[in-house]
């Protein structure tokens, strides 16, 4: 069944408080700080803006740090709101790290957005920091530790554990398909401990996205345990992903003139999420294609089917191995029909085979090593090179190709050193307790006295 959507506004003045409606329109309207709070809305839907703001590319600092151009990009969608005043302290804590653009040696035009500099070599850092930086300063009534629900495709769980691991009254529980993440992403996602508890669920993604939600839902549950979410539904994660598109997107209409066209490996719709949301409040981001792996759901609605979310197939882009991609109810929010929709965006497919080809090419033709993941955007960008295509592209490196050595290296026919924040968590000791795929056993693994 399609969700309904609230009823969009016109884009609100930069300092009239925005309100946050859920995307199934049956939830009380929310201030940024409690829907932040909550992770999912009380009927199950996600949390949306009730209007997009309209944003100048004029007023952003052409010097600006990525710390600095976020916190002038969220200006607007904390208006009002107790977190405002600290929006400048929360940005520079949580983006500490460059997002580099560089220009991609294989194609003239080219460039790759390199987002797997922060902490645990993902793209994931700069959401769940943020995030963590924004509950770390709410004020909470209830005395009993609030607990992060958070189900991973491999990267996500990681950059929420980092990002919270040793904070006060703040738990976190990693959900992750067990044996259907690269042995280092497993690693890192139970290295943690303290705070940071790691389940291995006997099921899919979908299965641990599923369990999440159903806990997330349980009223009589959150009665029990406070409950929140650091996935992408919840906008805590989301509007800072909009950070570095708007950072890429400004600094190159200011040095070429032109907007710059995306590339975006995705599986839950996130991080392309983000980068529709910054075009959209007007900042100069041109076509976005979005590069998905084996699982078609998204390629083929694009296409013109109706969207039929199914179960996820694994594939060597592991990350993105999701079949019923939560964000697509913003997405659909969005725009305002189906048909405005797919003017908007297109999707491919790129299977294993063509991964496996687009790594080896690349990697003994230009000296470039990619994970699975960004291997699917170069994939969609070679394909568009060898139609003709001259424009400026950006294509999104999402995650560090040394997570994913094992897959990686046999390909491209030598070692892929780590970056040293990845080899020093790998020295860790690591462990992650087994969960059958059954939010019943989530709800029970929560009830017991210690955990949560």
């Amino acid at each position: 069944m399609t969700p309904q959507s609230p009823t969009r506004g016109q884009p609100p003045a930069m300092d009239a408080p925005i309100r946050y409606l859920s995307t199934r329109g049956h939830a009380p309207a929310a201030s940024i700080s409690a829907a932040i709070a909550a992770g999912l809305a009380p009927d199950g839907g996600l949390y949306v803006p009730e209007a997009l703001p309209r944003l100048d590319p004029a007023t952003f600092d052409p010097h600006a740090s990525l710390a600095a151009t976020a916190a002038t990009l969220l200006v607007p969608f904390f208006a009002g709101d107790p977190l405002a005043a600290e929006l400048p302290a929360i940005c520079a804590e949580a983006l500490t790290f460059d997002t580099p653009l560089r220009a991609l040696p294989a194609h003239p035009h080219s460039a790759m957005l390199e987002l797997f500099h922060g902490p645990t070599s993902a793209f994931k850092d700069v959401g769940a920091r943020f995030l963590a930086a924004c509950l770390a300063r709410l004020p909470r009534a209830d005395a009993r530790p609030l607990t992060i629900l958070v189900a991973t495709s491999g990267d996500t769980g990681a950059a929420v554990g980092a990002a919270f691991f040793h904070r006060p009254n703040l738990r976190v529980v990693i959900l992750y398909p067990d044996g259907l993440v690269s042995p280092r992403q497993a690693h890192q996602l139970g290295s943690f401990g303290d705070n940071v508890q790691a389940l291995r669920v006997a099921g899919r993604f979908d299965d641990c996205q599923r369990m999440v939600k159903a806990a997330l839902g349980d009223a009589a549950l959150q009665a029990e345990v406070p409950l929140s979410s650091a996935n992408s539904i919840s906008l805590g994660r989301l509007l800072p992903q909009m950070s570095y598109y708007a950072h890429a997107a400004l600094g190159w209409w200011r040095a070429h003139g032109a907007p710059l066209n995306f590339i975006v490996p995705t599986g839950n719709l996130g991080n392309a999420l983000a980068c529709l949301w910054v075009r959209q409040l007007g900042l100069p981001v041109g076509e976005v294609r979005l590069a998905c792996n084996a699982n078609a759901t998204l390629p083929e609605f694009f296409a013109g089917t109706d969207y039929r979310p199914r179960e996820a197939v694994a594939t060597l882009a592991n990350a993105m191995d999701v079949g019923a991609p939560s964000n697509f109810e913003r997405l659909r929010w969005t725009f305002a029909d189906t048909a405005t929709l797919r003017a908007a965006v297109s999707a491919s497919s790129t299977d294993d085979a063509a991964i496996r080809q687009t790594l080896a090419r690349h990697a003994h033709a230009h000296d470039e090593v990619f994970c699975p993941h960004t291997a699917t955007a170069m994939h969609v960008l070679d394909t568009l090179r060898e139609g003709g295509d001259t424009r400026p592209w950006a294509v999104v490196a999402t995650a560090h190709p040394a997570k994913f050595d094992s897959i990686v290296e046999p390909l491209v026919g030598h070692p892929v050193p780590a970056p040293a924040a990845l080899v020093a968590m790998l020295e860790r000791s690591a462990s992650a307790a087994p969960l059958t795929a059954d939010p019943i056993a989530l709800q029970h693994w929560l009830r017991q006295p210690g955990r949560g």
